[in-house]
């Protein structure tokens, strides 16, 4: 089984953590690519980011022949229906999996997220997906998406604070990561807190290979039926 993890933004660094915790979490036997656009926003926080990145994420997508699923690493679940238009393969926003995952793991989860602006796209995405009243809040760390970059920051310590809130105020039984870029802090923070903690991009990895397993295609009716050829991207 072959999974195409797309990071929609440019920065190849936040690329290869990405697909370092998409092969933790794969199945022995799943063949893992990460790849990103060479060209289009750095980070993506909020709609405009959301917007400008969505052609080279479709892009990547329409080349792609021997993929059996591909994961959009991006929490905001960045042009997820445009991209299931372009294939009868499995596609799987790692927001939308981490959310139904969670929803089954506690009575209500919390999402901490980075920015206050991203807050707005992801409780969108919450209700579109039927699941806003399992979700207690999505809540702003204060970080930026490229400071999970760098180790010599403090993102973790507040990204750890805003969990301990949510748990407090919010009541919250289970936590939601809200970036691709904070993969690899789901299981040192799970431990810290004593609750679940979930990456969206070890959840999507697992639906993907229970998807394809199941020999499960995206529906070619209605919204996700197959755009016209001359609507096509050109290729790059």
């Amino acid at each position: 089984m072959r999974v195409l993890v797309i990071n929609p933004n440019s920065t190849v660094s936040m690329t290869e953590k990405i697909g370092a915790a998409a092969r933790a979490a794969a199945s022995p036997g799943t063949e893992v690519v990460a790849l990103n656009p060479l060209r289009g926003p750095v980070s993506i926080e909020g709609y405009y980011d959301e917007a400008m990145s969505v052609p080279g994420l479709l892009q990547l997508i329409q080349n792609a022949t021997d993929a059996d699923a591909f994961i959009i690493a991006c929490f905001d679940d960045t042009g997820l229906d445009a991209a299931r238009c372009l294939t009868d393969r499995p596609v799987i926003g790692i927001g939308e999996a981490a959310y139904h995952f969670a929803s089954m793991l506690a009575n209500k989860f919390s999402v901490v997220t980075t920015l206050a602006r991203s807050v707005p796209a992801l409780e969108h995405n919450l209700s579109r997906y039927g699941l806003a009243a399992r979700c207690a809040r999505v809540r702003s760390s204060d970080v930026a998406v490229l400071e999970l970059e760098h180790p010599g920051s403090n993102a973790c310590n507040r990204i750890s604070t805003e969990i301990g809130r949510a748990v407090a105020e919010d009541r919250a039984e289970a936590i939601v990561l809200g970036c691709a870029g904070m993969a690899d802090l789901a299981e040192r923070l799970s431990l810290e807190h004593g609750l679940p903690v979930l990456d969206g991009v070890s959840c999507a990895i697992r639906l993907a290979e229970a998807m394809v397993g199941l020999k499960l295609r995206t529906s070619r009716l209605g919204g996700y039926a197959p755009p016209p050829t001359q609507k096509l991207l050109a290729s790059a």
